[in-house]
């Protein structure tokens, strides 16, 4: 969806009751609290930092910690023009999804895939064929849908991503690749949809399909477009739905859309975008969307208490949908802090809309201008049941058994090394002995290297201790796990050389500064070797 203009969306809106505070609704096993990300990997490379009580972290981090449990990514076919300048927005090709969705699997996160099948933005507004399929024919079309939906998704199962589900189009209200795919011809716009359902369940198993409307609050509009689907024998499981309510009515129409829908087709409904803004600052001072006559229509005000008030009806609805039919929500572009804009000049071109550079999203985000967690975010551990403060004996680390990553690479794991040549002395594997799973990490080398494997986490204060699983080799000059960078001198513990996998353990950790470094360090000579795997750190106290 892009909501970087403000279109003109006439609808009636009524007054909703500001209203205490009330608990979480008890909620399915599988419901989803999820934040969408589309334009994290550019916000986070054009400096901008997030902070959990003044601490620095990680933002997918900081909020699976908070309760998250899903990752809503989208995803477009070439968002590059002819002479490879990107489209902005998130520039969500298939190499930053894949890597996102990497990022999410190794905090437990779920991943809803979101193909728009498009180079840039679809809405209800345009649905722009790519570039590269431009001048097919319907069968082509077809074809090319399936096609490109298998090898999206085995290309990202081969990666250790893959989706829990997929969307098959963003909000196709009026279609999808159109003009092919319009609601005026719901022959061929049902032969697409099916087409690409196809490839997605060729290109994994498990997977679930979720079809995508805005308009949140029009049941009418729902009825006819899922009674057309339901015709041309569509098959899905999910129906998911846009509800801004400033633009897709009041609650209650949600509410009695969301309990029509689920009861006539016999699917669950799940409200995949939604937002409200926590203040009317404007934080990159070019315009945003939320204004002050958007509170007034909506009945919440523009703060971080009518932000979770907002939050609070909204899962309240969907927990209500009959027979456990509410599937859960996502909260759209949650971190989209700073000056990132929703597309550069190509972009625009691309689309023929000269709107300017501006992140107009910047009030309606779960982290506050300086890029602070808002405690909007401790609802979504209320709803899914995590305590954002660690118990003891839960491990802390990310993709602590290395199971997660993409070739030589861990997800969630740095590598420091002394020359940027031995930066391949440190790596992921999965061949040879393994401690458990499917993975371990390595240090080895034909020439005398010097690195470190590390990972740097945001933690309350407390106790902790430090255990992994190593086999060495030996011959090293220093070999030695470490914990530092936690509000005292630094812990190590060397590694004894074995050739059967051994547990090494860094007790009484005392971290008083929020945060740690743990990681393993060799200094070696040519052709030692050391594995690592199991690692773990615990609060015990």
């Amino acid at each position: 969806m892009r909501r970087m203009i403000a279109v003109a969306l006439v609808a009636a809106m009524s007054f909703v009751a500001f209203a205490t505070a009330s608990p979480a609704q008890a909620v399915r096993d599988d419901f989803y609290m999820g934040v969408d990300v589309g334009t994290l990997a550019e916000v986070e490379a054009a400096g901008e930092r997030f902070y959990d009580g003044g601490v620095q972290g990680d933002a997918l981090e900081i909020m699976a910690d908070s309760g998250a449990n899903l990752v809503r990514l989208r995803l477009w076919n070439n968002p590059y023009s002819a002479s490879g300048q990107p489209y902005g927005g998130g520039t969500n090709d298939l190499a930053t999804t894949i890597e996102l969705a990497q990022r999410a699997k190794a905090l437990d996160m779920d991943v809803l895939l979101d193909l728009h099948y498009s180079d840039f933005w679809a809405d209800p507004g345009k649905q722009i064929k790519p570039k590269a399929w431009q001048s097919m024919s319907y069968s082509q079309l077809t074809t090319a849908v399936r096609t490109y939906s298998r090898d999206v998704v085995s290309q990202m199962a081969a990666a250790g991503a893959t989706p829990d589900i997929v969307q098959v189009g963003n909000e196709i209200t009026n279609g999808m690749l159109q003009p092919t795919g319009s609601t005026s011809n719901w022959s061929q716009l049902g032969g697409l949809l099916k087409a690409g359902i196809a490839g997605v369940h060729e290109g994994g198993s498990g997977i679930e399909i979720a079809l995508h409307l805005d308009r949140g609050g029009n049941n009418a509009a729902y009825r006819t477009w899922f009674d057309n689907a339901r015709a041309q024998g569509v098959p899905y499981d999910i129906i998911a739905m846009s509800y801004y309510p400033y633009w897709h009515g009041t609650m209650n129409q949600l509410r009695t859309n969301m309990n029509d829908v689920s009861a006539r087709y016999g699917k669950d409904v799940m409200v995949v975008e939604t937002a409200y803004a926590w203040t009317l600052a404007d934080g990159d001072g070019r315009g945003n969307i939320f204004t002050s006559g958007h509170a007034q229509e909506s009945g919440y005000p523009a703060t971080v208490q009518g932000q979770t008030q907002f939050l609070r009806d909204l899962q309240d609805a969907i927990a209500d949908v009959p027979n456990d039919r509410g599937r859960g929500l996502v909260w759209w572009e949650a971190a989209w802090t700073g000056d990132t804009s929703w597309a550069k000049p190509a972009g625009m071109s691309y689309i023929n809309d000269q709107a300017g550079e501006s992140n107009s999203w910047d009030n309606q985000t779960l982290f506050d201008h300086n890029g602070n967690k808002l405690s909007t975010l401790d609802f979504f551990g209320e709803v899914t049941g995590v305590d954002p403060d660690p118990g003891t004996g839960e491990n802390v680390l990310t993709n602590s058994g290395f199971e997660s990553g993409s070739g030589r690479t861990a997800t969630g794991w740095n590598v420091w090394a002394q020359t940027t040549a031995n930066t391949d002395a440190a790596f992921r594997e999965t061949r040879g002995s393994i401690h458990q799973g499917a993975a371990k990490f390595t240090h080895w080398k034909n020439a005398a290297y010097i690195v470190s494997t590390y990972q740097s986490r945001s933690v309350p204060n407390g106790t902790y201790t430090l255990t992994a699983w190593v086999m060495n080799g030996g011959g090293q000059n220093a070999a030695r796990m470490y914990a530092k960078g936690y509000g005292g001198t630094e812990r190590q513990a060397n590694l004894p050389v074995t050739s059967q996998w051994t547990q090494v353990s860094i007790t009484n950790i005392q971290v008083t500064s929020g945060q740690i470094e743990i990681g393993f360090y060799s200094n070696a000579n040519a052709g030692n070797w050391i594995n690592f795997d199991s690692a773990s750190l615990t609060r015990t106290g």
